[in-house]
């Protein structure tokens, strides 16, 4: 009875630490550089992490809001990628710096010109975007990646309010409340757009060692099972003694 309690106890540690140190596979996002101020410009950053061991992220399609239009979206130049802007016409045409505007971005995509994202790496992909919306707490992105062996992963899922994230979630940008000089920035937008692409060129955007965090993760995850397989394999050996006695 002992050995089998030292097996269970074993079995059940390994589990717990593999539970409790794994965590949710990383997926694209998008954060801003600073502040997302409703009815200012910001520069935000599409994170794409490389989830494969034996493949290269080479393309990344990021649609943007049809519900709130984005005027002006401007991505930063990046080496090793080539850069397609996308503009669509407007179902209802917008207002911005006193302007009628008829059509606004509606995608933009990176393709790999080189190795793109390899295994072990996340890369940031810069924009600078406005006017952002006052009347909107967030704005949803949805990006497809593909690898270099043709899988191709559709980030396109909305996270609801009190769900379980999804499988496959689209990447949010959460919008702070307006901010002096941004809410209102009919008078001021041009300018700070201007700063805002001038910050986003200045940047330059490389592939990065991926979060030594989820390295961490994983070793514990290993070691959790390995722990768990040596008491399983303590209580069979202790029990066939006992037995053979």
């Amino acid at each position: 009875m002992k050995a089998s309690r030292i097996a269970a106890t074993g079995a059940l540690a390994g589990t717990a630490v593999l539970a409790l140190s794994v965590p949710a596979f990383a997926h694209v996002s998008v954060q801003p550089e600073g502040s997302a101020a409703k009815g200012g410009y910001a520069v935000v950053d599409f994170k794409v992490p490389n989830e494969r061991d034996d493949a290269s992220t080479t393309k990344l399609e990021v649609t943007f809001p049809t519900d709130h239009p984005l005027a002006s979206a401007m991505p930063e130049p990046m080496a090793g990628w080539k850069i397609e802007v996308t503009k669509s016409k407007l179902d209802k045409p917008i207002e911005l710096h006193g302007e009628k505007i008829s059509e606004a971005v509606s995608k933009i995509t990176w393709t790999a010109d080189g190795k793109g994202i390899e295994p072990g790496y996340f890369e940031k992909f810069p924009v600078s975007v406005g006017q952002l919306p006052e009347d909107a707490d967030e704005l949803v992105f949805k990006a497809i990646q593909t690898y270099s062996n043709k899988e191709v992963v559709r980030w396109i899922e909305v996270p609801q309010e009190g769900q379980d994230e999804p499988e496959n979630p689209a990447p949010v940008l959460a919008l702070s409340a307006a901010e002096d000089g941004h809410h209102g920035a009919s008078s001021s937008g041009k300018a700070s757009d201007s700063d805002d692409a001038e910050a986003a060129s200045a940047k330059t955007a490389a592939a990065e060692p991926a979060d030594s965090s989820d390295t961490t993760a994983r070793v514990l995850g290993v070691v959790g099972i390995v722990v768990g397989a040596l008491g399983v394999a303590y209580g069979v050996l202790a029990g066939r003694r006992r037995t053979d006695a």
